[in-house]
């Protein structure tokens, strides 16, 4: 069994004692095991059901060994094949705690009160819906990306900011971790449409942070085009990201969600699919991009029926046009320009009139920003009792019905 499967297995551990997020890292190591180490021996051939067992009764036998340990928790987990010692696993309930365990060796049991869940919500606590939780965004290097990582991490979360662009995901964490004044985010690459590569950025989660809360699929691409007109390889590009690369972003974070809600069954955790107004309606020749975030809300409403015998909410958020991004006011290539070169909008004679054209379009008269399509991801987290949703962010330009 991979380390870091284990590492998933033991966080959800601590989440199940405790009721709250903690971080597990872990090295390879020979020699003596420390002497307040929780013991673990899990055989080669055990699948992920039987080794929470086996994590289970370890830390029940961990407990009995000593009175002193009673009501407190591990830090430091080694396990062993055939009684020899092959890695040591280091928890906390903060990622830079964890790490200097790991430095320093503070094999030391830690004491954490249990979260008691009562019947009575504290508003305030919605402020609190992502702080200590492992988040990974991606397409989280710019744009709209970048306003969802660094919300996530001015609010207590640790991000993993997942990007085809890596050396604008690692400047970006960079900024943040020098901003909060702790490790923040992590940068990642990604391809969404690869297999191969999501799969790798997923284990490299576990590996650095020991599991995952919350995985927001944001990586998107627009290619309008006449169906009339379009080349067949610009709509498969458009749907190889929008679509098939949020099918391919589910399928490895379920999975090791799932993993961690075998030892952790009552935590809750979240698959966010950004995806648009325009996967609630047509959008003019631009059908590549509509169909496939038509598509991708019914991979959420079947993925969302699917994943919740594992604790996992799947739900989408769809907002409307970000008129003050890069897509829409690049003072060369934004669509504002473009419309108003190819007269799209009749009677437009500046930019201000094309803008003035589309937010007289919502009610609200303005253009969805970060900060509203934030809010609504933190409602789909912190809402337990809600999976398989499409949650407008349009100003009302879109309603439920």
């Amino acid at each position: 069994m991979k380390h870091e499967t284990i590492a998933v297995l033991l966080r959800g551990l601590y989440i199940d004692k405790t009721g709250n997020p903690h971080f597990v890292i872990y090295q390879k190591c020979e020699g003596e095991t420390p002497s307040k180490a929780m013991k673990v021996e899990i055989n080669a051939g055990e699948n992920e059901e039987a080794a929470a067992d086996v994590i289970r009764k370890a830390y029940e036998n961990w407990k009995n060994t000593n009175p002193a340990f009673t009501d407190k928790l591990p830090s430091c987990t080694a396990l062993t094949s055939n009684g020899r010692l092959e890695v040591l696993f280091w928890a906390d309930s903060d990622f830079d705690a964890a790490q200097k365990r790991l430095a320093i060796e503070d094999d030391s049991p830690f004491f954490e009160s249990a979260t008691v869940n009562g019947t009575v919500i504290n508003a305030a606590g919605r402020a609190n819906v992502v702080k200590n939780k492992i988040a990974l965004v991606t397409g989280g290097a710019q744009g709209i990306g970048e306003e969802i990582v660094r919300n996530l991490a001015a609010c207590g979360a640790l991000v993993f900011i997942a990007d085809l662009n890596l050396d604008g995901a690692q400047k970006l964490a960079q900024q943040i971790n020098a901003e909060e004044k702790r490790t923040a985010a992590i940068a990642v690459a990604v391809n969404v449409s690869s297999e191969e590569s999501v799969e790798v950025m997923f284990n490299t989660t576990a590996q650095t942070a020991g599991g995952l809360d919350l995985c927001i699929s944001n990586a998107g691409v627009l290619k309008a085009g006449s169906v009339l007109e379009q080349e067949l390889a610009d709509f498969k590009f458009v749907t190889d990201i929008n679509f098939t690369g949020f099918f391919v972003v589910s399928k490895f974070a379920g999975r090791i969600l799932r993993t961690q809600h075998y030892t952790a069954p009552n935590w809750k955790t979240d698959i966010v699919q950004v995806n648009s107004k325009s996967g609630l309606e047509g959008s003019n020749k631009n059908g590549a991009y509509a169909g496939g975030k038509f598509g991708g809300l019914g991979l959420v409403a079947s993925f969302a029926m699917e994943l919740i015998e594992y604790g996992i909410k799947v739900n989408a958020v769809c907002p409307g046009n970000f008129l003050d991004g890069p897509l829409w006011s690049d003072p060369e290539k934004g669509l504002f320009v473009q419309y108003l070169r190819t007269g799209k909008v009749p009677g437009a004679k500046s930019i201000a009139d094309v803008r003035a054209f589309y937010e007289s379009k919502v009610p609200m008269k303005r253009g969805c920003t970060g900060k509203d399509l934030v809010r609504a991801i933190y409602y789909v987290v912190e809402q337990e009792y809600e999976t398989g949703q499409a949650v407008p962010v349009t100003g009302g330009q879109i309603m439920l019905h």
